[in-house]
């Protein structure tokens, strides 16, 4: 994996240490689990491809995180029905979500249980397997309207979206999505703000692609067409005090980890970890217990992911 942990470190040096304080003595502020909306997976780091710019580091060989099994994502399932959270979703993140073999027998679980499933995938050839199709079909048709696919599609332009991906990934999503319009299965595309472009330049970008092809996706909302603020390790980023909610005019309960959990399981663990973030997965100190209940402390933002992407960036996983 890449040394991004180290980058960090260089552009940051001297904060985010302590939990509890700031570099300069001020209380680091906390989030609390006040409103768990999603509950994600993580399916495994494996990768069909490997992308420039990973904020997990996936790729074809990085097993960091193992692929989670549908009977161990099923005892979650009951965990949140014993714990009471008002949870509507699960997601389903990688790696390539659609190289896990179990990735259709862990969303039909999620659906019997009554939750709403989005999955996070490139739409490439994992996704394209004969099996896998038949399986995302027969889904779509027994719970019409609960399932969506994200598909990642860094930018609306070919030759932007292949350098974060390779030649020929651009062609190769569109068959993927247009194999979803053609047989109805609801979708989000997820992009990055790496180009200097303004939102409402990618946007529209966005929007003429989609129109083009008949993809039936919004581009002017943020819920189905998510565009992630850049994640550059080595700038330098504030800590969030307690004093930032009011200063920032923001709350808490706006930040992921007030309504989210990811739930992965390490190389060589025999059982899987429940993180306070989707975004921290190599970070020890954002892994909560290995049960929802333990999980459901308050979470120091002592990251320069929680200070960039979340509080100032307004970025959040969930539609």
């Amino acid at each position: 994996m890449k040394d991004t942990h180290s980058q960090t470190q260089i552009a940051n040096a001297g904060k985010f240490r302590d939990p509890l304080v700031t570099a300069d003595g001020q209380q680091r502020a906390t989030v609390a689990l006040t409103h768990p909306e999603t509950l994600w997976f993580n399916t495994g780091t494996l990768c069909n491809i490997t992308c420039a710019n990973c904020y997990i580091d996936s790729s074809p060989t990085n097993d960091a995180l193992v692929y989670m099994t549908a009977d161990e994502v099923q005892g979650y399932l009951v965990q949140l029905r014993d714990r009471n959270w008002p949870v509507r979703e699960i997601g389903f993140t990688g790696g390539e979500p659609f190289m896990n073999p179990e990735m259709i027998e862990m969303a039909r679980r999620s659906l019997e249980a009554g939750y709403e499933v989005l999955i996070l995938t490139n739409a490439m050839l994992p996704m394209m397997r004969p099996a896998v199709q038949t399986g995302l079909v027969a889904l779509n048709a027994e719970f019409p309207g609960k399932l969506t696919l994200r598909v990642s599609l860094d930018h609306w332009d070919e030759t932007r979206h292949d350098a974060e991906r390779g030649p020929g990934s651009f062609s190769k999503t569109l068959k993927g999505m247009n194999f979803l319009r053609d047989k109805g299965i609801p979708m989000a595309v997820a992009g990055r703000a790496l180009w200097h472009e303004n939102d409402a330049s990618a946007r529209e970008g966005y929007a003429r692609l989609f129109q083009a092809n008949g993809y039936k996706i919004d581009a002017s909302n943020p819920g189905q067409t998510v565009l992630f603020p850049e994640m550059d390790m080595s700038a330098e980023v504030p800590e969030i005090t307690t004093a930032c909610w009011g200063i920032l005019d923001k709350s808490p309960d706006a930040v992921m980890c007030s309504s989210s959990r990811m739930v992965v399981k390490r190389k060589g663990a025999d059982r899987p970890a429940v993180l306070a973030c989707t975004l921290l997965a190599y970070e020890p100190q954002f892994e909560l217990g290995e049960t929802l209940e333990e999980a459901e402390r308050d979470v120091p933002l002592n990251h320069p992911h929680c200070a960039k992407f979340c509080v100032l960036g307004g970025a959040s996983c969930s539609a």
